[in-house]
């Protein structure tokens, strides 16, 4: 080989590996900003809420043993259970009367088979909690505990309790406050929080269940913002079943409980021809969500009057991830 002909070699050399320096520094660079992207954004995991197939279990068309296996085929990772879907009077199915113990052994059995994750249990039908009667409400405080119980069970991080009790806003918050405080505090070793919906009457009062937090100032203590229940008043004073007569603002309520929230649930009732839920700005509630800070699981609860809830529920899922893809 002449110099020549090794200098133009050395040259293609040096040239060569140059590029493939500038190339990879380029890849790490363009890697490192996805990095840095995908890091400020929360990545949310989608759960389904059980009562979005709460009609399906009351007629006998749905097994609620069957949860886990409906929640996998629908893309769902999470599941959020309803205690009363498993102990109503008015619901049936071939485990009823076996025992609470042995349908959570059944329920971990196939949620853990199937590879996804419990998350919290609904707690209703257990006695009010927020009520000035001491011995009602130790009552109740009594009888969610062993939901509390099976929730470690099954390896969820929460139940979710309903605040229902007097209505005098003072009364209520001092007897919610001191509620909280006693079922967190059974709850905390077992690491399971207590957490509140906004579900009607003073709780959903975004304003007034923020000062219930600060005030009970517990770390196991919090929400489960639902985007829809927002309604103060029924007609007729009813809890449930009647047209509400006085709401509260839900996107400034959702924002005011953001910041206790220890998972969210999106409700839904309709949906227009282009996707969109028709009562709600799923947009603008999911900028709230994000602009929280929160990361963790959103829960789909869909509560349309419709023959089959499943096309809800997974209207409601695309939904969703349309919003999430869309928040700033």
């Amino acid at each position: 080989m002449t110099k020549l002909t090794s200098l133009l070699v050395l040259c293609i050399l040096v040239f060569s590996c140059k590029n493939a320096s500038e190339k990879e520094a380029s890849i790490a660079e363009k890697t490192s900003e996805t990095i840095s992207v995908a890091a400020s954004t929360p990545v949310y995991k989608l759960s389904l809420a059980q009562w979005s197939l709460n009609k399906l279990i009351f007629t006998g068309q749905a097994d609620p043993m069957d949860f886990a296996s409906t929640a996998k085929e629908m893309g769902f990772e999470g599941l959020e259970y309803v205690s009363q879907l498993y102990t109503n009077e008015n619901v049936n199915f071939s485990m009823k009367d076996a025992g609470l113990q042995n349908i959570l052994n059944e329920l971990k059995k196939r949620s853990d088979s199937l590879g996804l994750e419990n998350l919290l249990i609904m707690i209703d039908g257990e006695g009010d909690l927020s009520f000035s009667d001491e011995k009602a409400t130790q009552t109740a405080i009594e009888n969610h505990k062993k939901w509390i119980d099976a929730a470690a069970f099954l390896g969820c991080h929460s139940i979710r309790i309903n605040l229902f009790g007097e209505e005098d806003p003072e009364a209520w918050a001092k007897n919610s406050v001191n509620s909280l405080k006693a079922l967190a505090t059974y709850a905390a070793p077992k690491n399971i929080n207590i957490i509140v919906e906004n579900h009607g009457g003073l709780s959903s009062d975004g304003g007034l269940l923020a000062r219930v937090m600060k005030e009970t100032a517990m770390s196991n203590v919090g929400t489960l913002p639902d985007f829809g229940n927002f309604c103060l008043k029924k007609e007729g004073g009813a809890r449930w079943g009647a047209p509400c007569v006085e709401e509260y603002d839900k996107y400034k309520g959702l924002a005011e409980l953001m910041p206790y929230a220890k998972g969210v649930s999106a409700k839904s009732y309709a949906f227009d021809d282009e996707g969109n839920e028709t009562t709600l700005d799923y947009y603008k509630m999911m900028q709230i969500v994000k602009d929280s800070g929160f990361e963790g699981y959103i829960g789909t609860e869909f509560e349309g009057d419709v023959e089959d809830p499943k096309e809800g529920i997974a209207a409601t899922r695309a939904l969703i991830l349309k919003a999430i893809s869309q928040a700033k």
